[in-house]
């Protein structure tokens, strides 16, 4: 009954975090180009008193063991890359991808970020920056006389000036692709950093060896679905309330002995 009250108090403290996880999915229901997260759970050591094949009294070999385990724990929290549903916007500077890969947003200390959030604007200086005022890279710039941006599904970005008919290059939006893209580290801001995880970055057009194509006039929406995240918060709800009710038997149980 003590390794009960132990085990129960795993189960709790698994069931409060996953009702965390679930918490930050719903509080970034319209956050652009989320990424849903999952806690992910595994079992603790065991308490093995027999062991299984072990032999018997009479020279046989046990068909089956007792071991007694000491309840759960948090590993890790997977992040669901699952495309979101693409808006429509008619911002000429908003960008969504149509398929695998992330922009590329220059940190303040020169590193790179990438994220799925193509909701850019114009710095002072004419620079394509994200909503934070970090710089996209692929040193796009437009012109302050410019009338209108053009950003092909290629990233190749133009841009009309003054009077003049003819489009002129302004950049191009490269996008990067991980072999493992959960292995990606979250930073806030929409951002995530290259771990040894992930991998290595492959930077390239969009369109071209498994990047998709970027979309101008798009945003694309939070992965979490919502009818999803209630039904899992109910279910732990209910699992914490059960490793509660655990607890509480094995203290009336725990009682009872102390009463004999």
């Amino acid at each position: 009954m003590i390794n009960a009250l132990q085990i129960a108090s795993t189960g709790m403290r698994a069931q409060q975090t996953q009702l965390d996880v679930i918490s930050h999915n719903l509080a970034n229901v319209s956050t652009t180009g989320f990424k849903r997260s999952n806690a992910m759970f595994e079992d603790l050591i065991y308490q093995n008193l027999r062991q299984v094949g072990a032999p018997n009294a009479e020279q046989a070999e046990l068909p089956t063991g007792l071991q007694l385990g000491l309840g759960v724990r948090t590993v890790a929290t997977a992040r669901t890359f699952t495309q979101g549903s693409l808006q429509k916007t008619e911002n000429q500077l908003d960008v969504a991808i149509n398929g695998d890969g992330f922009f590329q947003i220059e940190m303040p200390d020169g590193s790179t970020a990438y994220t799925r959030d193509g909701s850019f604007k114009i710095s002072a200086e004419g620079r394509l920056v994200n909503n934070s005022g970090m710089p996209v890279i692929g040193a796009v710039t437009i012109p302050r006389d410019a009338r209108s941006v053009t950003i092909g599904a290629d990233g190749q970005v133009s841009v009309l000036v003054g009077t003049n008919p003819a489009p002129q290059p302004a950049g191009t939006i490269t996008l990067a692709t991980f072999i493992n893209p959960a292995g990606l580290e979250p930073r806030g801001q929409n951002l995530f950093t290259e771990t040894a995880a992930s991998g290595e970055a492959a930077v390239g057009a969009p369109g071209s060896e498994g990047r998709g194509p970027v979309l101008q006039g798009f945003l694309e929406s939070s992965n979490v679905n919502v009818v999803q995240e209630l039904v899992a918060m109910i279910q732990t709800q209910r699992a914490f309330e059960l490793n509660s009710r655990a607890v509480q038997t094995s203290d009336q149980m725990l009682a009872r002995l102390a009463q004999i």
